[in-house]
């Protein structure tokens, strides 16, 4: 061959038009999808100088090509555990595409230690290559790596761009680290190249490269290859970084590889020269590793794919416990995984339930929110019509069976109704949530967070009124800001009461006489107390009780009350909280009583406030458990449906609505649905849920799946009473369209009421086994006509969500668009005129009658301040109306209100509309009689 007939393989203008690729391809994406952003991350361990500037080398080209780029810089005497905890930190930090270890570490860390540290990058952002998973993948023919490294993979390229055959040639390998050497032997034996691997105890590697079609020298000796032993029209590649003495440079050193390039050219093809060849490229393909890691974690990120469980269903269907205990539910941890939880959002509760933090919230703020649909019913029967059941088994035919991201959203169920007659509220047949025993019971304990909290401040306020009608304005004062270590300081919240009592002063000693007798004194009435102790049992006994009977107390008797657990306020509040800070001031501003000069007596008064938080700073957690068939469910507080608004948490719900959203440039079928369940009717639970919660959340819903039976419709069309523990009338189980389709009027006007609100209805009819065809078609006709969206008849308790696909279909093709939702009210009119607006507008009245205790109530709760809060209607489920006597569409009525009531920290006032149990009692039969356990400890007879 003729002197210098070698081509030069530019490696510095290829790694230009690689770099180029990935900032178009960055550019591409971040055009389409704006939050992409490829990072890659550099840990440095000292300041070698050859480390610092090859990183400096790795920053510029980052930068370049539009990947942001971090460095962390350790001490050289940083051990290898400390390195290792930076890379965990980065391996569940999700904004990191690549993690990058610059070795060596320092001269004490071993190479073992070097191992593990490289060992600790996740395979997934191991960019380098050099995690054991990804060389081991690389030298199996059998499967591919996540990321080959960086240097083989540059040889790789390089050779690929003198368009010469790999496939056939003989290749020799010159070194065998596992860097560069091993890796790029596999390499080329996985493209079907003969490759010898020569290292220093090698004999006769002279005649191995003289019949070598391509020859990899990688051994670090400078220009040891010499052109004598290139077989004529060989491609070199020459990985070498060697340094030799050169006068004529600056440095006093020149740079060359492990070929003596100029004899070698003189013989080869294709060579690569030192500088310029192998190390461009490799910092080339460390940029193409970071992007290619940054476009697969973004895709995960972005996998909302739920595994559904299979159902066995029967046709006779079991009961509801023989169901949920037949189904093994998957860990809560892999369903967190598959709805696009973090591992350190999730607070796992034993194996199946979990709590979510709120901290998810603020990672998923960008997305928009997915569809919000509230799943309300017809006025029911006391046996319920399956709302909790349509809830779920809706979620699993959105879920499930059609694929789209998809979350329920429903209340904690009290233990009082569990053991008592009602049952639990984890659906039916093969549409419930499971572990139905553990959903039914303790769960994660936040009803008896939200117990303790309660119950500590009714001790509190007790105990309070106790101090203050034992002891001197001096000695109270004395008591509750004592001298600590000669100092006297009031206590944060004490701050807050002295600005509500307009005492400008913040020493302890400075209050004057009168001061601190307004300070101390909350002097509250007795007669005024609203706030009960609470139990999480039915227990009749306790609804009235008399309290300080014991001689310690001096005489101090009252007479005072429990509530089941869930009536509480403080159940309101955290259903109603949209944050913990938010929480606590909600907590704090809760009215327990009104002081002898009229002035409302808060939780701040007493001073239990941020004690009430901390019991409750886990509870605000939402609850993520699944259904039947593994799809994701919320179970987050469980206010009364009659005293409360009857909703499950807005936190709840804004976590599931984020997890269902998309971002900017996703395609509408991406979009998820969330399924959030308001108590008992329309009239109730979604009315509140609307004029209540809504107003809190800023949310807006898109539609609401109005639940129907044609057992509560032919009882709202004359049937006879239904009653629980009773055989149901004929009327109920054999085919009566007359008496239906009266019955359908209360369907109607719940239709028509939703339309109030601007918001879509879907009507939902659960469809019971006596049911016929054409009873089926009448209820679906009926609510067409009275201007429902849509109505599908949904078999899900006997099928699952495979019973429900027809509804869950229905249900994204009426909520495509924007949703028109608005108030029934403004919220600055007058207290009498709210409670008028629901009255006629929802329940149809003719007018309401204030008693004079409600008058009075309405005038104080206006002069304290408290007239601008939204209405909640305590009132009877059974019928639009306040007499649950009154069936179908009542009219020509009035309504009486009895009482208003306050509930401050959750934000409402309640009209009380006639007798509320606040605490039910067992019956003759409850249903504890048949739960206990068997012989492997499972939970048996719940349901």
């Amino acid at each position: 061959m003729t002197s210098h007939s070698a081509q030069k393989i530019d490696g510095t203008a290829i790694a230009k038009s690689i770099r180029d690729t990935v900032a178009f391809r960055i550019q591409e994406l971040k055009t389409k999808h704006p939050r992409f952003q490829a990072q890659l991350v550099i840990i440095q361990a000292g300041e070698r100088p050859d480390s610092s500037a090859y990183v400096r080398m790795k920053a510029k080209a980052a930068q370049e090509v539009g990947i942001q780029y971090k460095h962390i810089a350790l001490p050289a005497e940083a051990t290898v555990e400390e390195v290792v905890e930076v890379v965990k930190t980065l391996n569940n930090d999700d904004t990191v595409s690549g993690i990058l270890v610059q070795l060596p570490l320092g001269s004490h860390v071993t190479a073992d230690g070097e191992r593990t540290v490289t060992e600790a990058v996740k395979p997934e952002k191991d960019v380098d290559g050099f995690h054991a998973y990804n060389i081991g993948h690389l030298s199996s023919r059998a499967s591919d790596p996540l990321f080959s490294p960086c240097t083989p993979t540059a040889v790789i390229r390089l050779l690929e761009s003198t368009g010469q055959p790999i496939s056939g040639a003989n290749a020799v390998v010159l070194g065998r680290s596992d860097i560069v050497g091993s890796p790029v032997a596999s390499m080329l034996r996985n493209r079907d190249a003969t490759v010898t691997q020569c290292h220093s105890r090698t004999q006769n590697i002279e005649a191995i490269v003289k019949n070598s079609d391509i020859v990899v020298s990688a051994i670090g000796k400078a220009e040891l290859v010499k052109g004598s032993w290139i077989k004529p029209g060989a491609v070199v590649i020459d990985v070498g970084i060697n340094y030799i003495p050169d006068s004529t440079k600056k440095s006093g050193q020149r740079l060359v590889g492990d070929v003596e390039y100029s004899s070698a050219a003189e013989v080869a093809s294709f060579i690569t020269p030192v500088p310029g060849g192998v190390g461009p490229m490799t910092v080339a393909m460390l940029m193409e590793n970071t992007l290619k890691s940054a476009e697969r974690l973004w895709a995960i990120s972005r996998e909302r794919k739920v595994q559904p469980l299979s159902l066995n269903i029967l046709e006779k269907v079991p009961s509801d416990i023989e169901i949920a205990m037949a189904q093994t539910p998957k860990p809560i941890a892999q369903l967190a995984q598959e709805i696009g939880l973090s591992p350190d959002e999730l607070e796992s509760y034993g194996k199946y339930k979990a709590k979510v933090e709120l901290s998810v919230l603020d990672r998923l703020a960008h997305r928009t929110d997915g569809k919000y649909i509230i799943i309300a019913g017809i006025t029911p029967t006391p046996l319920g019509e399956g709302k909790s059941t349509t809830t779920i088994g809706l979620a699993q035919a959105l879920g499930a069976e059609l694929g789209r991201p998809a979350f329920a959203c429903v209340r904690q169920p009290s233990q009082g109704p569990t053991f008592g007659i009602k049952g639990g509220a984890a659906g039916g047949g093969y549409s419930q949530v499971i572990p139905m025993d553990e959903f039914n019971l303790h769960l994660t304990g936040d009803i008896h967070a939200v117990t303790a909290a309660n119950n500590l401040l009714a001790a509190a306020l007790d105990a309070r009124m106790f101090h203050e009608a034992t002891q001197s304005d001096k000695a109270l004062y004395s008591r509750l800001v004592p001298t600590k270590k000669g100092k006297r300081e009031f206590a944060p919240l004490m701050l807050k009461r002295l600005q509500k009592l307009g005492i400008d002063k913040t020493n302890p000693n400075d209050l004057t006489p009168e001061e601190i007798t307004k300070f101390a004194r909350l002097d509250v009435d007795p007669e005024t107390i609203t706030w009960n102790r609470v139990l999480d049992t039915n227990d009749r006994f306790l609804r009235k009780i008399t309290i300080g009977r014991n001689p310690t107390e001096q005489g101090h008797e009252r007479e005072a009350g429990f509530d089941i657990a869930v009536a509480s306020e403080c159940m309101a509040v955290l259903a109603l909280a949209t944050s913990l800070n938010d929480m606590k001031n909600r907590l704090g501003a809760m009215v327990v009583a009104t002081s002898k000069q009229g002035d409302p007596v808060t939780a701040d008064d007493i001073g239990v406030t941020g004690a009430l938080t901390v019991l409750m700073k886990d509870a605000i957690k939402p609850n993520l458990m699944q259904t039947l068939q593994g799809t994701p469910v919320f179970v987050h507080a469980g206010p009364f449906a009659n005293i409360a608004h009857g909703n499950s948490s807005i936190l709840a719900d804004r976590v599931a609505l984020k997890l269902a959203g998309t971002e900017e440039g996703d395609s509408s079928d991406r979009v998820g649905y969330v399924l959030t369940e308001g108590g008992f009717g329309a009239d109730m639970g979604m009315e509140k849920f609307c004029n209540i919660k809504c107003r809190v959340s800023g949310l807006k819903p898109d539609a609401t799946v109005i639940v129907a039976t044609t057992r509560a419709l032919k009882m709202h069309g004359g049937g006879p009473d239904v009653t629980p523990g009773k055989p149901l009338h004929e009327t109920y189980t054999k085919e009566d369209l007359v008496t239906l389709k009266e019955g359908c009027k209360n369907l109607i006007q719940h239709i028509k009421n939703s339309r109030k609100f601007g918001i879509k209805v879907i009507v939902a009819i659960n469809q019971f086994a006596s049911d016929s065809p054409a009873e089926l078609a009448l209820v679906r006709d009926e609510a067409l006509a009275g201007g429902a969206d849509a109505a599908v008849v949904s078999n899900h308790w006997a099928e699952g969500g495979r019973g429900a696909r027809a509804l869950a279909e229905a249900v994204i093709a009426t909520c495509e668009g924007p949703s028109d939702f608005k108030f029934l009210y403004d919220l600055d009119l007058p207290i009498e005129e709210k409670i008028s607006i629901i009255s006629k507008e929802i329940y149809g009245a003719d007018e309401i009658e204030l008693s004079d205790l409600a008058r009075q109530q309405v005038e104080t709760y206006t002069r304290q301040g408290y007239g601008g809060l939204p209405i909640c209607m305590a009132k009877t489920q059974y019928s639009f109306s306040h007499d649950p006597k009154l069936k179908g569409v009542p009219s020509g009525f009035t309504i009486p209100i009895r009482s208003v009531r306050l509930s401050a920290g959750a934000g409402f006032l309640y009209p009380i509309l006639g007798d509320m149990q606040t605490m039910p009692g067992l019956g003759t039969r409850p249903g504890f009689w048949e739960v206990g356990v068997d012989e492997a400890g499972r939970v048996v007879g719940l349901f």
